[in-house]
This record gives C-alpha cells, sequence and structure tokens, in this order.
C-alpha cells in the first residue's frame, strides 16, 4: 500500500513539506507554553547574539544554541503528543519517554545558557 503524501515530488513536496511545518510552528505556538517562552526569549537573544559576538563563529554559536533549544522542544513535544495520543494511562514507558524529552530540553538549555556565559565573560570580564 502506498502513501499518497510520498508520492508528491519535486516542488509540489517541498511546498507540501512548507506548509506542514507552519502548521507545527502555529501549533507548538498555540498548544506549547514553553515553546511560547522559548520564542520569546529568542526574539530578544538572537538580535543580541549579533552584539554580544564579537566573530561570526561566535555569532553562530550563540544564534544555534537558542535555535538549538526550539528545536529539541519541538521534538519534547511531538513525543508528549505521540505518548498522549497513544494512551494517557500512567506506564513506566510512557513516563520514561517524556521524561528523556524532559532532559534533552535540560541539557539544550544548560548548552545555552554555557554558551552564553562563556561568551559573555569574554566580552566583559577576561
Amino acid at each position: 500500500m502506498n502513501n499518497p503524501h510520498k508520492m508528491r515530488t519535486g516542488i509540489d513536496r517541498v511546498l507540501h513539506a512548507f506548509v506542514y511545518s507552519m502548521h507545527g510552528l502555529r501549533a507548538a505556538v498555540r498548544f506549547e507554553s514553553a515553546f511560547r517562552q522559548e520564542a520569546a526569549l529568542a526574539v530578544v537573544l538572537l538580535p543580541a547574539a549579533f552584539w554580544l559576538g564579537r566573530s561570526w563563529i561566535e555569532v553562530a554559536l550563540l544564534a544555534g544554541s537558542v535555535l538549538l533549544v526550539m528545536i529539541v522542544e519541538l521534538l519534547n513535544s511531538a513525543i508528549e503528543a505521540v505518548v498522549d495520543r497513544v494512551s494517557l494511562d500512567l506506564h513506566e514507558l510512557a513516563k520514561r519517554a517524556k521524561d528523556y524529552g524532559s532532559a534533552a530540553v535540560l541539557m539544550s538549555l544548560l548548552w545555552c545558557g554555557g554558551i552564553w556565559a562563556t561568551v559573555a565573560w569574554q566580552r566583559w570580564l577576561a
């Protein structure tokens, strides 16, 4: 059995993928408060990355770390949605999957904070 969505090719496939991605971003903003908070922070931090970074490498690290947090949050939200779709019953594997996703978000936040602290240290205190 062929999936009709997998039959798309070329620009048609690209356009549909883009539309689906926009639907995902819209849903994340609408339903995920953590994503909204991170997006609001990104509105401040992404321009600040160009001000704080002294080289393109520093700007890329600063901006990339912020975008990484948002990417990991989207993946975590996807995991949570799939787990909840399967069952809302409490189950050890469901808890573990959600905890892994949450830990990934925490690690991305720590990575982001570490990069920002390091660049700020180099700029003002070193």
